[in-house]
């Protein structure tokens, strides 16, 4: 197989499991975590608590809250915690999750690019594996709207299979082709190759990184601390 059908036909994979990965976060959201638990190999929920001792007495603002998992975590510790997505399914099993275990459910259906929050109300917002929204200047400039001086947004954006076992190869693979995953967990690692740093740079964030190492993975966190800037942070809303 030559390179040019080598491109197209990883672009048409990625595009089936882009249009894939948009039906199961809606139409087929109760599914979600079965899906994910088998592409990460069962890691799926540790990968997304690896920011909760980042989070601690905090008010937190989980974009792309999903089915809760996060949010319940959050309540047990005791921590007050609200929930945006833009899926009313994900949005309905995220409050059933929670009134379920007896907690409250902060849950809000909306946009990251318009926070329906009032200016500098948390201390940090989280956002684990996010899609491209993340990065958006509009979600960008309202975050830094909503959070409070020197307040962090917290994000998990990729995380790599690093186990030797047959199926955590075939599981990194896979990652790999959908774009899940930018290969090999480089050392050192290339921001820029992940995510925009001059997005985060230009809307007011100081943007920093570090590897967590699991058993047989790697999760990258990304801290991007707001900073003091010449112009007024409305104008970033």
């Amino acid at each position: 197989m030559n390179t040019n059908k080598i491109t197209i036909f990883h672009q048409a994979v990625r595009y089936f499991f882009k249009t894939f990965f948009q039906l199961l976060y809606h139409d087929f959201a109760w599914t979600y975590d079965w899906v994910a638990a088998i592409v990460s190999v069962g890691r799926w929920k540790t990968w997304t608590l690896c920011c909760l001792p980042f989070l601690d007495n905090s008010i937190v603002l989980e974009l792309g809250s999903g089915p809760g998992h996060l949010q319940i975590a959050l309540a047990k510790k005791g921590i007050s915690a609200f929930g945006l997505d833009a899926s009313k399914q994900m949005a309905r099993l995220a409050r059933r999750r929670l009134n379920k275990n007896s907690y409250h459910a902060n849950i809000s259906l909306g946009r990251a690019q318009n926070l329906p929050f009032a200016n500098g109300k948390f201390d940090k917002i989280v956002a684990t594996f996010p899609s491209e929204y993340i990065s958006d200047p509009l979600t960008l400039g309202q975050s830094r709207r909503v959070l409070k001086e020197h307040g962090e947004l917290i994000i998990i954006p990729v995380a790599w299979i690093t186990g030797k076992k047959w199926w955590d190869k075939l599981a990194a693979g896979l990652f790999r082709i959908t774009s899940q995953a930018p290969g090999i967990n480089p050392e050192p690692l290339d921001l820029d190759v992940l995510i925009p740093g001059d997005a985060f740079k230009e809307s007011g964030f100081h943007l920093s990184h570090e590897i967590i190492h699991l058993p047989s993975s790697d999760v990258l966190l990304l801290r991007a601390t707001k900073i003091l800037v010449d112009h007024n942070p409305e104008e970033l809303g």
